[in-house]
């Protein structure tokens, strides 16, 4: 009867190895849109599979080689992303530590002393020394069982804990990159920005000179001489503001690239960027493709196994120790079979009374879970607003390009025919300041709505986990 007893146990041991008592775990619910509202071709929502990550090389889709490089000048020298790496690497080292108490502890020790009783020590026998030699060695062994998952849901907490600290990585390389393309594209606009005043000046150069030969004509007023220097002296200012502003934007990039701004030099170029070409529809996927959802998602799983580790604490704590190893006075064989001694028998832990700390603490669990619920599906919502936010102001900007480089042409021609009548003596040079100043600002506004399409399109891409489509 007593065999079958022990079989019994030992099934019965072995079949709680598998228990545990964290909630079954489900992703935080949250009623989605069916589309982006902004594309209703974009397919319905649905949860990303663990192969729809974003592109590693997203800003591909601006086909400037200068931007590759500043890129990959980030990732090789930028010390936030730095950083973050040895924050992923620690919680790994952090992840390992939790998966040790799954495996038995085995520690081998020696201690050779020599010691002196003393005198007044209780039973102490007449024929006792009162100095002499004791060396001790040996091995302990000590296995938690671990019969109601504790240690287990500790290891899953520890690994989606380093999960998550990978997508915090992956979310401030997003980040980074996304603030240096937009600096990239602000530098763009800016020398744009250059380009159109210093051709303003040119004209307004020209004018003056008009002007002042029409002066000394006597056929235009000192008036219209004062307009004209004037009107080229605030274009001087107005470039002189660009080029202030270039500076500051050339200076954060050298900083994101880890270069000092002192040093740091991006030449002025005539190329212009182009918005990229956006496809007719989006991926719906956008679950788990963001890593900031995804880090989300990984701490709403630690909370959940959290449960379970406060509630195996009300459980008994089964573990099982060994001892074994030799003892002498001084001399002889520590392995000779008198001198070894050992130990082994299981060891069980049940807390009675504890004040109310393991209730506090399955209380804290369970808020913790809740707390991270709602982070996930705040972040979420966060997602879409980003996604509907950028796709509404891509559309829009495009269609106030288009209306603005109408004013444009329109303020032009405007410039042109008020020359020409100021030329032959039909208006004042108030018509010409007024038309030039308006071409200027029109010229301007038109680069300035190009730049913030470009933005918009690197926030688009960026909300959507990096990249127009799953890789």
């Amino acid at each position: 009867m007593l065999p079958r007893l022990k079989s019994a146990l030992l099934l019965w041991v072995l079949g709680l190895q598998g228990c545990s008592l964290a909630p079954a775990y489900t992703v935080p619910q949250l009623a989605l849109p069916a589309h982006y509202r902004e594309q209703a071709d974009a397919g319905a929502w649905h949860p990303a599979h663990p192969a729809d990550q974003h592109s590693a090389h997203w800003w591909w889709v601006y086909q400037d080689a200068r931007l590759n490089a500043l890129q990959q000048q980030l990732l090789d020298a930028n010390p936030d992303l730095a950083a973050a790496l040895a924050h992923v690497d620690a919680a790994q080292a952090y992840a390992s530590q939790l998966h040790a108490g799954l495996f038995p502890q085995l520690t081998a020790s020696a201690q050779p002393l020599r010691e002196r009783q003393s005198d007044s020590r209780p039973l102490r026998g007449t024929t006792q020394p009162s100095v002499y030699n004791s060396n001790t060695a040996g091995f302990a062994l000590n296995l938690d069982l671990d019969l109601w998952g504790k240690i287990r849901n500790q290891v899953a907490a520890g690994d989606a804990q380093a999960q998550a600290s990978a997508d915090d990585l992956a979310v401030a390389r997003l980040s980074l990159q996304r603030q240096l393309t937009c600096l990239y594209v602000q530098l763009d606009g800016l020398d744009a920005q250059q380009r159109i005043v210093s051709r303003s000046l040119q004209d307004y150069s020209q004018a003056l000179q008009l002007t002042r030969a029409r002066y000394l004509g006597q056929i235009a007023s000192e008036v219209d001489l004062t307009r004209a220097q004037t009107q080229l002296a605030q274009a001087q200012a107005q470039l002189d503001e660009v080029r202030g502003q270039r500076n500051l934007t050339e200076h954060a990039i050298g900083e994101l690239v880890g270069e000092p701004a002192s040093t740091f030099e991006l030449a002025a170029r005539e190329q212009t960027l182009s918005p990229p070409e956006q496809p007719d529809t989006l991926p719906g996927a956008l679950l788990q493709r963001r890593p900031d959802i995804a880090a989300a998602e990984r701490r709403v799983f630690a909370a959940n196994a959290q449960i379970g580790v406060a509630k195996a604490a009300w459980y008994p704590d089964f573990s099982l120790s060994g001892l074994i190893g030799g003892q002498t006075g001084g001399a002889g064989n520590l392995l000779a079979a008198g001198n070894r001694f050992w130990a082994l028998g299981p060891l069980v832990n049940l807390p009675i009374f504890d004040g109310g700390r393991l209730n506090a603490q399955a209380r804290q669990a369970k808020a913790e879970f809740e707390e991270a619920s709602a982070s996930y599906r705040s972040t979420v919502l966060h997602a879409v607003r980003e996604v509907e936010d950028n796709l509404a102001q891509l559309r829009d900007l495009r269609q106030q390009r288009l209306d603005e480089q109408a004013a444009a042409n329109a303020a032009h021609n405007t410039q042109t025919l008020a020359t020409r009548s100021y030329e032959a003596g039909a208006v004042s040079y108030l018509e010409v300041v007024t038309a030039q100043t308006a071409a200027l600002q029109a010229q301007r506004q038109v680069q300035a709505l190009r730049t913030r399409q470009l933005q918009a399109s690197v926030a688009l891409l960026t909300s959507l986990g990096g990249g127009w489509r799953a890789q």
